[in-house]
């Protein structure tokens, strides 16, 4: 009898992505400043340093003092890196609405601007309301690129691609 080829074949499972924590904490208004400096001090050792960085912690901020904000003043933050993507998500038990606008609101308009900050801020934004309240995730993307010591440095994708808005900021 032969034995059948196939079966005799080491399976190669699919390689499951490295998720790592590097940042799970509950906040409310009195520490997020706190957190800010938390979140700002573990996306550098992340790598993602400059205005990508800075861009990065700025978006998951909005989503932060929206919590606080509209989600009951308190809420919980996780950031991960999962490969070469950071993944911020920030959930709150505050009823949402059907549909959050994730657009600029009218200039005559005070506030409203958080959730459309984070989306350009980031690579990605999804909002999802469950039946304890909302969670809102941004990610943005790690690529390696060679430094000036020929040594690879951690630098994110352009959140956009139109440099004129770049004056902007």
């Amino acid at each position: 009898m032969t034995e059948d080829p196939v079966a005799a074949e080491p399976s190669h499972p699919t390689p499951v992505p490295a998720t790592v924590p590097l940042l799970s904490q509950d906040f409310t208004g009195p520490t997020v400043t706190a957190l800010r400096h938390r979140l700002a001090a573990a996306v550098a050792g992340a790598g993602l340093v400059g205005d990508a960085g800075y861009d990065f912690v700025l978006a998951v901020h909005e989503l932060v003092t929206n919590a606080v904000r509209h989600g009951g003043g308190a809420g919980h933050l996780d950031l991960r890196r999962q490969d070469d993507v950071l993944i911020c998500e920030v959930s709150d038990h505050g009823a949402a609405p059907g549909s959050l606008p994730v657009r600029l609101p009218a200039v005559d308009v005070a506030g409203g601007r958080g959730l459309w900050l984070a989306h350009q801020l980031a690579d990605g934004l999804i909002l999802a309301s469950g039946l304890h309240g909302m969670t809102a995730t941004v990610t943005v993307c790690l690529s390696p690129a060679d430094g000036p010591d020929g040594g690879a440095v951690v630098t994110a994708a352009p959140a956009h691609a139109d440099p004129a808005e770049d004056d902007e900021r």
